[in-house]
């Protein structure tokens, strides 16, 4: 049983007028531990006591049952419960150290599919810092499912197709240089890029030729699918090398061309059902019964849109895999078309489109302004990540100069600072980048959390502590009590950033664990010959377990030395 329904009941049995889950409802947690862990405010019995909430705080603390609390007080208008700090202590230390990375897992999920649909980036774009958050979002959210007894099906739905490609190709044979290219690839296919973006605005006819272009490229036009694929190998080399960095693996690299066989079906369901109707020359679905405007489906002259291919998209993953959960972690300007997708789905018959969810998130800006491939306005990540690299090695060697590995302690703290970041941030705001911030051990940042747990195994070399299985540590100090409530909550932690899909939960859980525990070390010697000494260094010892596995979710190496 948990300690606020043990409270609940407690209190129900000498409150005659409330119920045990009307008492749950009003409990509060007190600001700082030396209110207590649990409070119950009095004010809601004042008009039916017809007394002041004060007293009738005082009343219940002399009548409730205070077997198994550390002791019960009223403090004005307030009850407030004390936990029993040490047989908690020993219960939560005794578990973790058993349990070690495996704290926390659950099996909510019971092996079922959760498909993410993640990162897509463009080819033939940089793979700029837009890209990260999709990318990392979605990396975090696989790992925290896993621990939740799910799997996790990684799925990079690349941006392989599309109008783009038909204005690449119009600028490739206008502008293009074949041996450029090759050298450098991704460069020179932006400079193309951003060049007939900009001329097109001058010319329309540019823009009529790239659609031409796509359209062929749709019908198989071998001269536009040489081009295309060419585009696609060269991109793909980058960006591999770019997730290696990151250390993010995908299960399947099924981009939007993956499709291109697949969306007669669901066109002709549409069709089956009578749901296509024409407006203009193309093909419509009309979604008044759900509020939104009509979904186009296919354009005038036949060719296709993300909304067509999405459908495929999902008709597939739900075939293939049989989902619980369709995650697709995509920025918050695709609201509207997923809303779109989902009532279409829902049109055809496809109960399931329920069990997919758009998990938006904020916009990445520079300078406060935003970024666009288009006008070549980006940060490109690779030398972002080399950068944050190069940061953590200076600051590593003014630390610590005798440190072994330096260069790889300096990649996990350096990637693990930009990714921590980003995943720190609520995922429906957005952030400045900002690497300086990122890569500081100051503050709330990655690197502080890593250092924390580095510590923390320095402390424990020096120990030379092992903990005993059989050992029971017990502490009821306030500051070691902060951090044992901490370690209690990491698997309703978990169980949280999943239900809000949202990784933010456990990176500030975390940077909490650490802050917690580096006020703990700057008042009390661990290391000291003390009674407490075992079970100081056991909630150390527990504390680097779940900081590391903490860590470990969001995607962020934990080095042991720094």
């Amino acid at each position: 049983m948990d300690h606020k329904t043990l409270v609940a009941q407690r209190l129900a049995a000498v409150i005659p007028s409330l119920e045990a889950d009307q008492i749950f409802a009003l409990l509060e947690k007190p600001k700082s531990s030396e209110m207590g862990d649990i409070a119950f405010p009095a004010f809601s019995l004042a008009k039916v006591e017809r007394k002041a909430p004060q007293a009738i705080a005082s009343e219940i603390a002399e009548k409730i049952d205070t077997a198994g609390f550390e002791k019960v007080v009223a403090t004005g208008p307030y009850l407030n419960f004390f936990l029993d700090k040490a047989a908690i202590s020993a219960d939560i230390l005794r578990a973790v150290i058993a349990e070690k990375a495996d704290y926390g897992q659950q099996d909510i999920g019971h092996g079922q599919n959760v498909t993410l649909d993640m990162s897509s980036p463009n080819i033939a774009k940089p793979f700029s810092v837009g890209h990260l958050r999709s990318t990392v979002i979605a990396d975090a959210l696989g790992h925290i499912y896993s621990k939740l007894g799910y799997k996790a099906i990684r799925i990079n739905h690349l941006g392989d197709w599309g109008k783009q490609f038909g204005m690449l190709i119009v600028a490739y044979k206008l502008w293009g240089d074949k041996e450029a290219i090759e050298a450098n690839p991704i460069d020179e296919l932006l400079k193309l890029y951003v060049r007939i973006n900009a001329e097109a605005d001058e010319n329309p006819e540019l823009d009529e030729q790239a659609r031409q272009w796509f359209k062929k490229l749709e019908d198989g036009d071998q001269e536009a699918l040489d081009l295309w694929q060419w585009f696609r190998d060269e991109s793909l080399v980058e960006f591999n090398r770019i997730y290696d960095k990151l250390d993010v693996s995908f299960d399947y690299f099924h981009g939007e061309a993956f499709y291109n066989d697949k969306m007669d079906e669901g066109i002709q369901i549409l069709e089956d059902k009578n749901l296509l109707q024409e407006s203009k020359g193309a093909q419509i679905v009309n979604l008044e019964k759900y509020d939104l405007p009509p979904a186009l489906i296919k354009k005038s002259d036949g060719a296709t849109l993300y909304i067509t291919r999405d459908m495929a998209t999902a008709m597939y993953r739900h075939r293939t895999f049989n989902f619980a959960k369709n995650i697709y972690v995509v920025g918050q300007e695709q609201s509207h078309h997923f809303k779109q997708l989902k009532a279409v789905l829902k049109e055809m018959g496809f109960d399931w489109s329920d069990d997919m969810i758009h998990v938006s998130f904020g916009l990445v800006t520079k300078n406060k302004k935003k970024l666009s491939t288009r006008k070549g306005n980006i940060i490109r990540l690779e030398p972002t990540l080399d950068e944050a690299e190069a940061r953590a090695l200076t600051q590593i060697e003014a630390k610590n100069p005798c440190l072994e590995n330096k260069e790889a302690v300096a990649h996990a703290v350096g990637v693990g600072a930009v990714k921590f970041y980003d995943l720190k941030t609520d995922r429906d705001n957005g952030y400045d980048f900002d690497l300086e911030a990122m890569v500081s051990f100051e503050g709330e940042t990655g690197p502080y959390v890593q250092y924390a747990y580095a510590r923390i195994q320095s402390i424990l070399r020096k120990a030379a502590f092992v903990p005993a299985s059989d050992a029971n540590y017990a502490l009821n100090d306030a500051e070691s009590w902060d951090i044992i409530k901490l370690l209690q909550d990491f698997p309703s932690i978990i169980q949280r950033a999943a239900e809000k899909y949202d990784p933010s939960v456990v990176a500030k859980y975390a940077i909490n664990l650490a802050q917690s525990f580096n006020k703990y070390y700057a008042h009390t010697r661990i290391l000291d010959e003390n009674p407490e000494r075992d079970s100081r260094l056991a909630l150390a010892y527990a504390t680097g377990i779940v900081l590391k596995e903490a860590l470990r979710l969001l995607g962020v190496d934990a080095p042991e030395k720094m």
